[in-house]
């Protein structure tokens, strides 16, 4: 179930690279995620949930722009790898395994961003435009972000 968890945390953040690790800091820093005493417990740091918070917010407005790069070149690729790892090792951290939760968070980072863009792509020209087609990403992201959050065993 864990490791479930943490792909699904993955395809969250290959949606959104700063959606997952803010709800996860949240989570860490309000003590719904155990993460205290491993590599991961700065996510727990009074400040850290801030950070992710603004940086998502960001993220939010610029998706919404024309000059934002796509997903899959390798800067914004390589950010979503990255927090899909850092938050499956959060969820691996209470399942007693960093590395395979890390892992899985990677996995299901790939499946997110190339999914996501192929979705994203399909409702983009079903609406006859993108906006429609980011903001229902934005509550997928938003949404399973918070839901994996709670489902996360304390």
């Amino acid at each position: 179930m864990i490791y479930l968890l943490a792909l699904l945390i993955g395809i969250v953040a290959g949606l959104r690279a700063m959606t997952a690790p803010a709800a996860f800091a949240w989570g860490a820093h309000l003590g719904v995620l155990k993460v205290q005493g491993s590599l991961v417990a700065f996510m727990g740091f009074a400040w850290t949930p801030w950070i992710f918070t603004v940086l998502a917010l960001a993220e939010l407005v610029t998706d919404q722009l024309p000059t934002t790069p796509s997903r899959t070149v390798p800067v914004q690729f390589g950010t979503r790898i990255l927090s899909g790892a850092l938050c499956g090792a959060a969820i691996g951290v209470t399942g007693g395994s960093l590395w395979a939760g890390a892992i899985a968070g990677i996995i299901g980072a790939v499946i997110g961003t190339l999914g996501g863009r192929a979705a994203r792509a399909r409702l983009a020209a079903a609406f006859g435009k993108d906006r429609p087609a980011a903001i229902i990403e934005d509550i997928v992201a938003i949404g399973g972000a918070a839901l994996l959050l709670l489902a996360v065993p304390g």
